[in-house]
């Protein structure tokens, strides 16, 4: 274990030991079996969820299938995204090229769906064989007269964040290109939110008790022609850093739109967005109704979050998850619940994130960037956790453990932000740490616990 994170010493840390300052936004090592996605997920799962746009795979048709409904993304109309179309590149292609393949496939899915626009994905193969994307797109949407939008988003160039930094490119090209004179003062954006489980709405109608109207969705349950009037918005709002805040400061460089980092899973931190936002519009009534808003929200949901914790009081977590803001918010919610947290890492965090988390945890607790299987089961051994908060990928590390476990990735069904979504996680939390199927297994019956030279 030691050697393993011998090439990543500065990438994991404990607090309260006087270390500061842990690497991050770096290549993942070789070898490792880093637990991040390669650079075409990235881009795509923050596309995909534009629900009345062709999503177009062009590369073989093993990668449209990793991708294929990758995101638990709602939509509350059309739901062309949930197909997952590919131009199939074989052999062939790879000889002779694939442009001919990808104008006829662009041209079917056109003149069969009728779409809004189209997103044209490029994948590791088509930089290598070096197909012209953006040509066949631009002769493409010429003739139908919508965006098609080539998505640069080939593997070898970089990671999952230079996948996110493709797909906010892509949605620059469409921002700005419709009219938003009809856009009214108390408007935002919401950046970084994907409408997992129908999320998004929980937070829109929290915004229209407020007085604050929504102009587009990026890209939970988005829509095309919000998109291209986004620029008419007063203020947008970051959910996930890691994944648009590159989208927001091009929008406040290019249309000088404010935005906020803000976060809505956990009572402190979706009361705190919500003020954030009245308070950007100085209007006395507004942060009036936020208040009542935020009292009403709260005094519901307090009695479950109280009856949980005292089955959960002293219990240890574990946290690894995608975006380095949503660990911050469950160190907090976990708090709440009376639980300690032994682990707290993340794919994509900034600095400035784990800066953050460092000071926010409790002394001992390890902070780890870009992490590995080998080295997350060893750090649940060590710190001797109850339950484990990650996604897909970190589900069976914790079974093979006798670890509860709890999914905080795109693939849950069960809303998890709001006030609300905060009762529906300290339920959930509860009802997996005292499943009576521990008993059954043993906790960390498969793995020897080291002490681990961090």
């Amino acid at each position: 274990m030691t050697e393993l994170l011998a090439a990543r010493a500065r990438q994991v840390i404990r607090t309260g030991e006087g270390e500061t300052g842990i690497e991050c936004e770096k290549q993942s090592v070789a070898g490792s079996v880093s637990q991040r996605a390669c650079t075409f997920c990235g881009s795509r799962v923050v596309l995909y969820p534009i629900a009345d746009a062709v999503h177009l795979v062009h590369g073989p048709i093993g990668c449209a299938v990793y991708t294929w409904d990758i995101r638990g993304a709602l939509s509350s109309g059309p739901e062309l995204h949930r197909l997952s179309f590919s131009t199939d590149l074989r052999e062939r292609h790879v000889v002779f090229g694939g442009e001919q393949q990808l104008e006829a496939s662009l041209v079917e899915l056109i003149e069969r769906h009728h779409p809004k626009a189209a997103f044209v994905y490029a994948t590791c193969i088509v930089g290598v064989i070096g197909d012209d994307v953006s040509a066949i797109c631009r002769q493409v949407s010429e003739r139908y007269g919508i965006p098609v939008v080539p998505v640069q988003s080939e593997g070898f160039q970089g990671s999952k964040k230079q996948g996110y930094d493709a797909a906010c490119e892509a949605l620059m090209s469409l921002i700005g290109t419709a009219d938003a004179s009809d856009v009214g003062p108390h408007t935002v954006n919401l950046l970084g939110d994907f409408n997992l489980a129908g999320e998004i709405w929980i937070i829109t109608e929290y915004l229209k008790k407020m007085g604050v109207e929504v102009v587009a969705n990026l890209t939970g349950d988005g829509r095309v022609d919000d998109i291209r009037k986004a620029h008419g918005a007063g203020l947008n709002l970051v959910q996930c850093s890691g994944s648009t805040t590159r989208l927001a400061m091009q929008m406040q460089a290019a249309y000088g739109i404010p935005f906020k980092k803000i976060s809505y899973f956990g009572i402190d931190d979706m009361a705190a967005a919500l003020y954030a936002v009245a308070e950007h519009f100085k209007d006395p009534e507004m942060l009036q109704r936020t208040r009542e808003l935020v009292s009403a929200e709260i005094a519901e949901i307090l009695p479950v979050i109280e009856e949980c914790r005292r089955d959960l009081e002293g219990k240890r977590a574990a946290i690894y998850v995608g975006g380095a803001f949503k660990a911050i918010s469950l160190v907090k919610a976990l708090r709440l619940l009376g639980m300690k947290t032994v682990l707290a890492g993340s794919q994509t965090g900034t600095r400035d994130d784990y800066e953050y988390l460092t000071e926010l945890c409790d002394p001992g607790t390890v902070i780890v960037d870009d992490s590995n299987p080998a080295e997350l089961s060893a750090f649940l051994s060590e710190g001797k956790a109850d339950l484990f908060i990650g996604g897909v990928k970190e589900r069976p590390l914790a079974y093979k453990l006798g670890v509860a476990f709890c999914d905080h990735n795109h693939e849950r069904k069960l809303p998890l932000e709001g006030f609300i979504g905060m009762a529906n996680f300290a339920r959930e939390v509860r009802a997996s740490v005292c499943s009576p199927v521990w008993q059954f297994a043993p906790r960390h019956q498969n793995s020897e616990p080291q002490t681990l030279e961090v």
